[in-house]
C-alpha cells in the first residue's frame, strides 16, 4: 500500500497522504508515488494546479523512522529521493499548493516550503526537527527557509528545532495563507479553484521567474544538504538521535 491517494477533477490534481496513524510519515514508496504524481501532471492537459495535502492530525511528520537502529535504513538514495521531490515541486510548470491540515515536520516541512502557495489551518505548526535526531535540514529547506525569514531566524529554527505556529509562519513569510480550522476546507477550495480557472501560461512564466529570482541557488543547496546529511548518517549522534526518537527519550549526543 502506497498510503497515497491521487485524484484529478476540475483541473485539480489532489495528492493526499493517507497514513494518519503514522502522522503521514514518508516512506520510500510514498516519496516515489509523490514524484510520479507531480511529474505526470506536467504534460497532462487535465491538470492546471496540483494540491498536496494530508489526512488526520499531520500534513507529514517527515521521514519514516522505524526499527531498532533507524539510521541503517538511510543512505545517499534517501537524500536523492528527497531532493527529487523538491525538484518536481519547483520545476513543475503549474502551481503547486500545500494544504497544510496539521503539523509539518522534517522533510514534510521542506515540501511545504517548496510549494508555490501554502494554505494552513491556524492550529498547524512547522518543525525543522533534524537537529533533534543529529541531522541537518534537507529538502532544500536550508535555502527556502532562509530566503523567506532571513539568516538569524533560519538558524534559530534549524539549530534549536523550535516549533513555529501557523500564524508565526505566516507573519514570517513562510506560508501564504493561514485560516481558522473551521474555514480551512472552504478557503483551500477557493484558492485551488481560482488557480484552476486562471491563466495557465502566465502562471508558468510567473512561477519560473519568481523561483529563479529567489531560489537560484537551489541546486547548490540540495547538493550541500545531500553531502552533509550522508556524512551525518555515519555518525554516532545520528544513530543515537534516531534511537532516542523511536524510544521516546532524550538523546545523548556526544559529538561523534
Amino acid at each position: 500500500m502506497s498510503h497515497l491517494e491521487v485524484q484529478t477533477a476540475g483541473g485539480v490534481r489532489r495528492i493526499t497522504f493517507t497514513r494518519p496513524e503514522a502522522f503521514n510519515a514518508m516512506s520510500e514508496e510514498m516519496a516515489a508515488g509523490l514524484v510520479d504524481a507531480l511529474d505526470s501532471a506536467a504534460d497532462d492537459e487535465a491538470v492546471r494546479v496540483v494540491l498536496v495535502t494530508g489526512t488526520g492530525a499531520a500534513f507529514s511528520a517527515g521521514v519514516d523512522l522505524t526499527g531498532d537502529d533507524p539510521v541503517t535504513n538511510f543512505d545517499d538514495s534517501t537524500l536523492v529521493g528527497a531532493n527529487t521531490i523538491i525538484r518536481s515541486v519547483t520545476g513543475l510548470p503549474k502551481p503547486v499548493v500545500a494544504g497544510v491540515n496539521g503539523i509539518a515536520a522534517g522533510v514534510g516541512a521542506s515540501i511545504v516550503f517548496a510549494c508555490d502557495l501554502q494554505v494552513t489551518t491556524s492550529s498547524a505548526g512547522f518543525l525543522l526537527a533534524f537537529s533533534r535526531i543529529g541531522l541537518m535540514p534537507d529538502g532544500g529547506s536550508s535555502l527556502t527557509v532562509a530566503a523567506s525569514v532571513g539568516r538569524a531566524r533560519a538558524m534559530r529554527l534549524a539549530l534549536l528545532g523550535e516549533t513555529l505556529g501557523a500564524q508565526e509562519a505566516f507573519d514570517a513569510g513562510l506560508v501564504s495563507h493561514v485560516v481558522a480550522d473551521d474555514d480551512y476546507d472552504e478557503q483551500l477550495e477557493k484558492v485551488v479553484s481560482r488557480l484552476a480557472r486562471g491563466p495557465a501560461l502566465a502562471f508558468a512564466r510567473t512561477k519560473d521567474a519568481v523561483n529563479t529570482a529567489t531560489l537560484g541557488g537551489l541546486e547548490d543547496a540540495l547538493e550541500r544538504e545531500r553531502a552533509g546529511q550522508v556524512a551525518l548518517f555515519a555518525t554516532h549522534d545520528a544513530s543515537e538521535g534516531m534511537k532516542a526518537f523511536v524510544g521516546k527519550r532524550r538523546a545523548d549526543f556526544q559529538g561523534r
